[in-house]
């Protein structure tokens, strides 16, 4: 059959198009995939201490537990890849956005807007809108046990709302700090943010800084030893050996000595990573396992609230 040239361009638009439609129905495809179907995602909003927080509950088709992500210190908004790595595991999750940041009404206190993130009066309120998420998920289940996971500046934040909220069962701290507010600014400082730190400096030389540098700022230390020697639930810590933020030789060593005296703490060490042992799914991993081991006894406690 002989084509004008008409019809050969024609021909020629509607294989491109055909073309097109394909790739757009892979990408497509591709996104339902990476939602995982499995896992169903719910936006809302929630009230903490007079302000509006805006977040989102991922709930898989069978819940081992149910967890509140806990934001670090920067201006973080929810964490949905974590989230949905959690959901995808049989963990619902809910995760929101930070007081101040996102959609969350609230003053984000921080140093990039000139204000103190680590004051008492911020980690409290912090602690009281991480209480508020737990009731939540209470609220929609309340047989299911449920735990705070944080990271980073979540390592003073957890144990407080843990203390103040007998609705949480068990927690996880990624890179959470196990010294003082003012122990662990004496130490970043020391490392000032350089990643070869620990090629060039010792542990003992790091100590001898936090134990002797004088504090260049002024404000009412936060120890979370104290609260963490007054609590009785479950705790799992993960650490990065290269870490430049949090002193994890000596969290691990006042950690030991929590376990002595009989607290339910545990920690693994990560010996190639940093902050947050971020560049790693298996602490996610670990994590995990290490919550779907606690269901029973955490289930239990929950049974008796």
């Amino acid at each position: 059959m002989n084509l004008t040239v008409k019809q050969k361009k024609y021909l020629k638009v509607t294989k491109k198009m055909t073309l097109l439609f394909s790739l757009l129905l892979l990408v497509s495809l591709n996104q339902v995939k990476a939602q995982s179907p499995d896992v169903i995602t719910e936006d809302i909003r929630f009230e903490s201490e007079g302000v509006s927080l805006a977040g989102t509950i991922y709930t898989p088709q069978h819940s081992y537990a149910a967890v509140v992500l806990v934001n670090g210190s920067d201006q973080t908004p929810r964490m949905r890849k974590i989230a949905l790595l959690f959901a995808e595991k049989d963990i619902s999750v809910l995760t929101y956005d930070k007081r101040g940041v996102g959609e969350s009404g609230g003053i984000y206190v921080g140093p990039e807007v000139g204000t103190n993130n680590v004051d008492p009066t911020n980690l409290t309120l912090l602690a009281e809108d991480a209480n508020a998420a737990v009731n939540v998920l209470h609220q929609r289940d309340k047989n299911l046990p449920i735990g705070l996971v944080g990271f980073s500046q979540a390592g003073w934040i957890i144990p407080i709302a843990a203390n103040k909220d007998s609705l949480v069962d068990f927690m996880v701290l990624f890179s959470g700090s196990v010294v003082s507010t003012l122990e662990q600014l004496r130490f970043q400082f020391f490392t000032n943010g350089n990643r070869d730190f620990w090629d060039n400096h010792t542990e003992t030389e790091a100590r001898e800084h936090i134990r002797n540098d004088a504090d260049r700022y002024e404000f009412t230390n936060t120890d979370p030893y104290d609260v963490l020697n007054a609590l009785s639930i479950p705790g799992l810590w993960l650490f990065g050996n290269k870490d430049i933020q949090v002193p994890v030789g000596l969290s691990i060593e006042r950690l030991n000595t929590l376990k002595a005296q009989g607290k339910p703490y545990e920690y693994c060490l990560f010996s190639t990573l940093g902050h947050n042992v971020s560049g790693s799914t298996e602490p996610v991993n670990i994590a995990v396992h290490w919550i779907k081991n606690r269901n029973h006894y955490t289930k239990s406690k929950t049974n008796n609230k």
